[in-house]
């Protein structure tokens, strides 16, 4: 293959979640595993392999996933093993590489360039990382290696699970062009009908179609799907991530429409985010809320705040607020908030001083006391009922912001 001036890695564990359950569990191996709440209400986390043939994936209701298998073991998603796993995974990637770019739990892409006089050719890169990962967890990896991100990535996906394919830069075009259409990123259902009307069904139309063409047809996306198609995508792999929002949603056992329970929901998903924000230093200029309907339509409010904050007292505040904008009597099956626009704390100019760290102290107070004691050690009066959702704390990529005792990850 020679020498490449840029190697990119894309890995991709194999159905992460069920391959940990059928890990742990002998007796789920080679059966049909849905990981997710076992409430119809909720949706299915992750497929196992031997589910897939009858039509079941990620984000489909547990109701239809069930009647397309009904014979699928159905496991309670184990959130701190898939992270304790995902911890074990990221720290192999990085005796490869210094250059490490976690997507979620279950990815990342490793910039390899000059590596191979460390490591061998591409393929030989592809195949130490997934022997190394197998080694130590049990579990398999897909492997993507090409020049850029984005054709690393769609070379992960194609031969699953447990592939590895190679594409070298010069052979990149061509391998692309018979893919379809939705391959390209940032081409979803709609956008897939609307190139299908058109005439693109390939990849290779849309590179065979002039960019000013596809940027009359369909705007300033136009032009980067056509870079994309011509294997065009100079994007670096990052060490560090960038998070330009932190929130936190649920989906809801019972539908709600009572503003108290509403706002109790508001109140929760408040305290959760601020906590995080505090422990990553980050504070917010924005909350955003929201919600979903029985009919699951999706409303969602959003507003800057006075000034940059990391309390709850001040996002429950704003959430409130944005709920009397939005107009809708429900009754709601999911209620989310956000916290977007980040910036260090460190660096905010906060005014009201005093107000402010008076509310912060004893917020902080009660995170310490949860870090050392639980986060049951201290609730609100009426959070001692049912917690009313389908789920417990679902999983979130902040282990990642510090690797080897550095922070890597930063607000954006």
């Amino acid at each position: 293959m020679g020498s490449w001036p840029k190697i990119v890695v894309h890995a991709d564990m194999d159905a992460f979640y069920a391959a940990v359950e059928q890990l742990d569990d002998p007796a789920l191996r080679g059966k049909p595993v849905l990981v997710g709440p076992k409430s119809n209400r909720g949706v299915v986390l992750t497929a196992s392999y031997e589910a897939r043939p009858y039509g079941v994936g990620s984000a489909m209701p547990v109701a239809e996933a069930r009647r397309r298998c009904p014979h699928a073991i159905m496991a309670p998603p184990r959130f701190g093993r898939y992270e304790e796993i995902s911890k074990q995974v990221m720290a192999i990637f990085e005796d490869f590489s210094p250059a490490v770019e976690p997507l979620s739990l279950d990815e990342a892409f490793l910039d390899m360039s000059g590596a191979q006089h460390l490591f061998g050719p591409p393929e030989i890169i592809g195949q130490k990382i997934k022997q190394a990962v197998l080694d130590e967890t049990g579990l398999n990896i897909s492997v993507g290696i090409s020049g850029t991100k984005y054709v690393a990535k769609v070379a992960s996906a194609h031969d699953k699970p447990n592939g590895l394919t190679i594409v070298p830069p010069h052979q990149a075009v061509d391998w692309l062009a018979p893919l379809p259409v939705n391959r390209l990123w940032g081409v979803g259902k709609k956008t897939t009908a609307k190139l299908h009307q058109i005439g693109l069904m390939t990849i290779g139309d849309i590179a065979a179609t002039g960019e000013r063409e596809l940027r009359l047809r369909l705007g300033v996306a136009g032009s980067r799907f056509y870079q994309l198609a011509h294997a065009i995508d100079p994007r670096r792999v990052n060490r560090g991530r960038t998070a330009k929002s932190i929130g936190s949603d649920r989906t809801l056992s019972e539908d709600a429409s009572d503003r108290s329970d509403i706002e109790q929901h508001l109140r929760r998903a408040a305290e959760r985010i601020a906590r995080r924000m505090r422990a990553k230093g980050y504070v917010a200029k924005g909350i955003r809320v929201k919600l979903k309907t029985t009919k699951f339509e999706m409303i969602t409010r959003q507003r800057q705040l006075p000034r940059p904050d990391d309390t709850a007292a001040t996002f429950f505040a704003m959430s409130t607020q944005l709920l009397d904008e939005c107009d809708h009597p429900g009754p709601f099956r999911l209620i989310g908030v956000a916290a977007f626009d980040l910036g260090w704390r460190a660096q905010a100019q906060q005014s009201d001083l005093f107000d402010y760290e008076v509310r912060r102290d004893l917020e902080v107070t009660i995170d310490k006391l949860a870090d050392r004691f639980g986060n049951g050690v201290v609730m609100r009066a009426n959070d001692l009922g049912p917690r009313r959702t389908i789920s417990d704390n679902g999983v979130n990529l902040d282990f990642l912001d510090y690797r080897g005792g550095e922070r890597t990850g930063t607000p954006g």
